[in-house]
């Protein structure tokens, strides 16, 4: 078995492949003069089983080229297995047809990857579990909020509250309150525009607790922003942020971190100075087994 490190998830890639004890391969990938990617696998790969690990956050167009040429060359070089692991899967977000007329993106990705014929995909709390339901080849979602969990025990908080900003996030705090073995509850949010949010009032018991705010997302730090004031005027003790990716548009953690929060961590999804966690054993346990 080899695992391929693409370029947004080299670090990840290689944890992958020690927990697996494979090797690591670090394909040649440059950009001609107009633009266009040059990618080169400097091995060979007949017959081998091959695991692919590329993540597609921003430039998100870019990442989800170099993805599809891995994955269609792998193909082409007679490997005989190919799994294709994007932990953040950009475009998710755009899964159905909000207004007229709208692509429904994460269909036409998905579409994409299954046209370069892999054997499976994995990847990591994907926006909407059902929207890689139904794909012509096997899919599957893994969850990191149980990872999260664990690693809260090294902040020691004080009777600690995990919090979804909204009900779809409910089941991010309740899969990590259950490894924390603490209280989860979400928020009721309204979506005003893309960038902006307002939290409703809700009875909350965070009076001298410790509180965590968790999502699969912190993109502008809106919904997080938000919860956070609501937060301060319940008078919780220490407000922290998680997610699963930290896509952080713009200066989204100057602005969370300003806003209050004691700190804001993800996992390694996306390869930031913010990653605490790594997915790296959900992933290479599932490949194992």
């Amino acid at each position: 078995m080899l695992v391929i490190a693409g370029s947004a998830s080299p670090d990840l890639a290689q944890s992958v492949s020690e927990r697996l004890n494979c090797g690591l391969v670090k394909p040649e990938l440059t950009k001609f003069p107009d633009g266009e990617l040059h990618l080169k696998i400097p091995v060979d790969l007949e017959g081998e089983h091959v695991v692919i690990v590329q993540s597609t956050p921003y430039p998100q167009n870019d990442n989800f080229m170099e993805l599809l040429l891995l994955l269609d060359t792998v193909e082409d070089l007679g490997a005989k297995e190919v799994a294709a692991i994007v932990p953040y899967f950009a475009y998710a977000r755009q899964d159905k047809r909000f207004e007229p007329g709208e692509a429904v993106t994460m269909q036409t990705m998905l579409k994409l990857i299954e046209s370069t014929e892999p054997d499976r995909l994995l990847t990591v709390d994907v926006h909407e579990e059902k929207s890689i339901k139904g794909t012509k080849i096997p899919a599957k979602n893994l969850h990191a909020m149980p990872l999260v969990g664990k690693w809260l025990f090294s902040l020691n908080l004080k009777n600690p509250l995990l919090l979804g900003p909204d009900r779809g996030a409910q089941d991010y705090a309740e899969q990590a309150a259950g490894s924390l073995g603490a209280d989860y509850d979400y928020l009721f949010k309204k979506r005003k525009s893309p960038t902006e949010v307002s939290m409703e009032p809700k009875s909350l018991d965070v009076e001298g607790r410790d509180v965590v705010i968790l999502d699969d997302i912190i993109s502008t730090g809106g919904t997080v922003i938000e919860a956070l004031e609501l937060l301060k005027k319940h008078n919780a003790r220490k407000i922290y942020a998680g997610c699963t990716h930290a896509v952080l548009a713009g200066n989204a953690l100057d602005r969370i971190l300003e806003a209050g929060a004691e700190g804001v961590f993800a996992t390694d999804t996306i390869e930031t100075e913010i990653s605490k966690m790594s997915v790296a054993p959900i992933i290479a346990d599932t490949i194992a087994e």
